[in-house]
């Protein structure tokens, strides 16, 4: 091959890499939130669908005059710990979601009307602008559908895209025709399959969404083909075309991207109160296991100490919910785990253990 061929399959591999780790950063990529990460996409969609494909199983769908590249993630294992609403929010975005399929171009008054109506008529609580609780959830829910290109609005009118609301549920099977998570999740393709071929997506699901994975995690038949040496090539090639690194430790495998384009959320960052506190819990469960209890007079200790910080928790109650936020983060991202009560830092929590510096 001439050093100009070369060049150019050095470039496209690149530009395939990051695709990818786009893709996983945010799964519903639109040319109005980055243009030339969805440029990028739709240029070497082939080979990046091909990828996710081969590698994960999940189905790529790429829509060039649209304007938007869609991952459908699938995974049988939903992720409770980091949910994007709460139950009230789901559920006005559900209605929300029916009425625009339905009108997709109306004002909010009239929006906010046939929800109001929608919640009465399904027995669901009663959603009133007049309470600010209410207000609030209606503002998260639209400027999250605007954040995905699935939505404008200005102070009077909302106008939105019906394909792109269509291809928010990325679940391989239609919520009304099950009756439960498992079944919502339920891929058929792996029931006549060879087996090689689940463990290979369900060992890369787990290395490509989870900040680390322990070994005792795994299944008896994941780990024997992530410790194999046929199995573990292929997760070192896949993980390589995708621009990152596997790194495997005693107790377990971490997927790293130096460009930390793949990232979702962060940690360690100071971007919210909870991270600054779950970094500082973890210097509290350095010098052993510790109780719920033990954590949140940790964060009353913090807490009193700076006052004109976190004030969000500076008020009753505040330790409490501090200490369980901070936690939920570091079970979230592999660090700790609470079993029978008491809280267990884990081996990944290393990587951020303060070193004493000596003269």
């Amino acid at each position: 091959m001439s050093r100009t061929g070369n060049q150019l399959a050095r470039l496209e591999s690149e530009e395939v890499a990051r695709g990818v780790r786009l893709l996983l950063a945010r799964p519903l990529l639109t040319a109005v939130y980055d243009h030339d990460g969805f440029d990028l996409v739709r240029r070497r969609r082939e080979p990046i669908m091909k990828w996710f494909d081969y590698y994960c199983g999940w189905r790529v769908h790429v829509e060039p005059r649209a304007g938007y590249a869609r991952l459908f993630k699938t995974t049988q294992r939903p992720d409770r710990t980091r949910p994007l609403f709460d139950r009230r929010r789901y559920t006005l975005l559900c209605l929300v979601c029916a009425e625009l399929l339905t009108t997709p171009t109306t004002t909010v008054d009239a929006l906010t009307t046939r929800v109001k109506q929608a919640a009465a008529a399904e027995g669901l609580p009663p959603f009133d602008l007049n309470r600010r609780t209410d207000r609030t959830a209606l503002a998260d829910v639209l400027t999250f559908l605007e954040e995905h290109g699935a939505l404008e609005s200005d102070e009077v009118q909302v106008r939105a895209d019906p394909m792109l609301i269509t291809r928010l549920l990325a679940a391989p099977n239609p919520p009304s025709t099950v009756d439960g998570i498992a079944d919502l999740t339920h891929e058929s393709r792996y029931e006549n399959a060879h087996r090689s071929l689940w463990q290979r997506h369900s060992v890369m699901r787990r290395l490509i969404d989870d900040p680390v994975v322990y070994k005792d995690e795994l299944t008896a038949t994941q780990l024997a083909f992530l410790t194999s040496p046929a199995g573990r090539k292929v997760v070192k090639t896949g993980v390589g075309l995708a621009g990152c690194t596997l790194e495997e430790r005693a107790e377990g495998f971490l997927v790293v991207d130096a460009d930390a384009i793949a990232t979702d959320t962060r940690f360690p960052d100071d971007d919210s109160s909870a991270k600054v506190a779950a970094l500082l819990l973890l210097d509290r469960l350095a010098r052993g296991p510790a109780r719920f209890e033990d954590l949140v007079e940790e964060a009353r200790e913090l807490l009193a100490k700076f006052r004109n910080w976190a004030k969000a928790y500076q008020s009753d109650g505040g330790a409490g919910r501090l200490a369980a936020d901070g936690l939920a983060l570091l079970e979230a991202f592999g660090l700790a785990r609470t079993e029978n009560g008491t809280v267990r830092r884990l081996p990944a929590a290393a990587r951020y253990a303060v070193e004493e510096l000596n003269d």
